[in-house]
């Protein structure tokens, strides 16, 4: 009969592995939420764990779960389980720090920033697609467009609407799918260029972000320019966002700037929702075999590499973009028949549970 291996703090910790961040795939320990293990020579047991959440459920389910592996680890006489539970800070205005100044977008709860380190990574699909999942999940949502000077969602959506105005000088988004939208591509004709320097794109986004009469809205998802520029920097640093979502291709050269989207959020405290892998995979409709056109895995390793949540995988797949390009965005298609809307509806859900 094999004698039981000692208690150890490492065997603790593999032991809480199995505890799930709720609403996530990823467990307690990989997302760095375990501060401290101790054993004493009578082996009872100290788990010292630190979280942040506005939720107030998060604390007592993630403490349920840890009971229950200490319950049933062999050799634990007892265990005292400590949780720091602390709400994600918020820096306020100071009046020798203007630039400290976050504030609340108007008739928003939960403002939700879609940031890439570069082009071409697919962010305004993912911005579209989660909100509308967002929206098919029951929330009241809106979209923002601040891809000043390539603005894609008033094609995404199929309209061409304008924006009006209330008696307050206030712009009146449009709406579209369910969804409340504003995008200065909604304001200007179809091949017109954007062509305004720094400044005024800078004023352009302060406008949209201030003068908006949403009416109400649970999320309002904004879609940022890629890269970490003047617009990215008057957001971060004067709007009070839940958190933002990284979008990604899994091949090096775009984890290399995502990386730098995030650096650009965690040195102003602005939470890190996770990453969005996307052209993950092509599954060829012939052999149906996955096909890794941008290498395999870039974004989870990322992800783990950085102690954020790998929030979904969406494939490269022919009907997505087909969708976008013709305003119907795939999240309107059903995720029990789809799983592109499927994918997007887990971000949507794992988002969701995040900031609430």
């Amino acid at each position: 009969m094999s004698e039981q291996p000692p208690l150890t703090p490492e065997l603790i910790r593999a032991a809480l592995t199995t505890v799930k961040y709720p609403g996530f795939s990823r467990d307690i320990v990989a997302f760095g939420l375990v501060k401290n293990i101790a054993v004493t020579p009578d082996n009872e047991v100290t788990v010292d764990l630190v979280i942040e959440s506005k939720n107030a459920d998060i604390p007592r389910y993630i403490y349920e779960g840890v009971q229950g592996v200490m319950k049933h680890l062999p050799g634990v006489k007892h265990a005292d389980i400590r949780i720091e539970h602390k709400a994600p800070e918020v820096k306020q205005a100071t009046n020798d720090d203007p630039a400290s100044w976050k504030a609340a977008v108007p008739g928003v709860k939960h403002v939700i920033a879609v940031a890439s380190g570069k082009g071409g990574v697919g962010k305004s699909t993912v911005s579209a697609n989660l909100a509308v999942a967002l929206s098919k999940l029951g929330y009241k949502v809106g979209l923002l467009d601040l891809d000043i000077y390539g603005p894609s969602m008033a094609l995404m959506f199929g309209t061409k609407e304008r924006p009006g105005a209330n008696d307050n000088d206030e712009f009146l988004p449009i709406e579209a799918h369910g969804i409340k939208l504003l995008s200065l591509g909604l304001m200007i004709e179809e091949d017109s260029p954007v062509a305004v320097r720094g400044p005024l794109a800078t004023r352009y986004v302060q406008q949209f972000l201030r003068n908006v009469e949403w009416g109400g809205l649970d999320f309002l998802i904004l879609d940022l320019p890629p890269g970490t520029g003047d617009i990215q920097l008057t957001i971060v640093q004067t709007v009070e966002l839940a958190g933002a979502v990284i979008v990604t291709t899994p091949q090096e050269v775009a984890l290399i700037d995502a990386r730098k989207a995030i650096g650009l959020f965690k040195k102003v405290e602005t939470p890190i929702l996770g990453v969005v892998e996307n052209m993950s995979y092509f599954l060829c409709p012939s052999d149906g075999k996955k096909y890794f056109i941008f290498g395999e895995g870039g974004g989870r390793k990322e992800a783990d590499k950085l102690g954020v949540p790998l929030l979904g995988q969406i494939p490269l797949d022919v009907d997505t973009r087909t969708c976008g390009d013709e305003g119907h965005p795939v999240a309107l298609e059903d995720p029990a028949a789809n799983p592109v809307s499927a994918a997007f509806r887990e971000v949507a859900e794992a988002c969701a549970k995040t900031v609430q």
